[in-house]
């Protein structure tokens, strides 16, 4: 398999990045092996879903930044359940934690949600956990799209856990307006769920038409992600994707 690029800044203030979706479930399975699955990635920003959300989850979350060798930029708790990491490569302009609206008897879902900016490309950024019910799911593509639309950005890019095939009416949804990086170039596995038996991909990264996707896909067989890492870190598989980002 062909190594995705490193990341780097271009002459001309574009960037070359690598762009990290994951659901973590919450840290409750083997943090040391979701650790070394994250640092062997070398992810200039990490979407996460299901981080930790109640007793001293942002020390929780931290911590597992420390040791990827990254930091917390955002949400967790307060964005109910996705965040974002990111290396020291990034110069953070803001952030902003989105909660989506509640509907009863459902989990609250929300939005992670940041523009930094890596040399001289700036970049809005959005991490997700869509519902697990198909028309509350459609709404919240939706307000997915609207969010990115409004961040005041050139350049974007949304991920996670999507919770629908890309033969879904969400996922399609996403699709028309955003690429899906997997689908414009392919690199390592496709399917995210689950570890022991990858049959399904219902995790994504997204970005705006002006951004090259270099490769994405699930990082097995890159060096130093194992594969019995990736089945104990979460019960789901990463998506990494190597991103060209325009200078603004």
């Amino acid at each position: 398999m062909a190594l995705l690029p490193d990341s780097r800044t271009e002459p001309d203030g574009s960037a070359v990045i690598r762009v990290l979706s994951y659901n973590i479930r919450s840290m409750r399975d083997d943090t040391e092996a979701l650790a070394r699955v994250i640092t062997a990635c070398a992810p200039d920003v990490v979407l996460i879903q299901e981080a930790p959300r109640f007793f001293r989850w942002r020390k929780k979350l931290a911590r597992l930044a420390a040791a990827s060798g990254l930091v917390t930029l955002s949400g967790g708790a307060t964005a109910s359940g996705p965040a974002l990491l990111c290396s020291l490569r990034a110069t953070v302009e803001r952030t902003e934690d989105v909660l989506l609206p509640l509907t009863p008897g459902l989990h609250r879902r929300g939005f992670a949600t940041a523009v930094v900016r890596f040399g001289g490309a700036r970049l809005g950024v959005l991490s997700c956990h869509l519902s697990l019910r198909k028309d509350e799911r459609y709404e919240q593509g939706g307000m997915l799209l609207d969010r990115l639309a409004g961040m005041g950005v050139e350049h974007a890019i949304a991920g996670g856990d999507l919770n629908e095939r890309p033969d879904g009416r969400t996922f399609k949804r996403l699709a028309a307006d955003l690429q899906d990086c997997w689908a414009t170039a392919p690199w390592g596995a496709e399917d995210t769920f689950t570890p022991t038996d990858p049959r399904r991909r219902i995790d994504a990264i997204l970005a705006t038409r002006g951004i090259g996707v270099l490769g994405c896909g699930v990082p097995v067989g890159h060096p130093g992600v194992t594969e019995n890492d990736l089945r104990a870190a979460t019960d789901h598989l990463p998506v990494l994707a190597a991103l060209k980002v325009p200078a603004s």
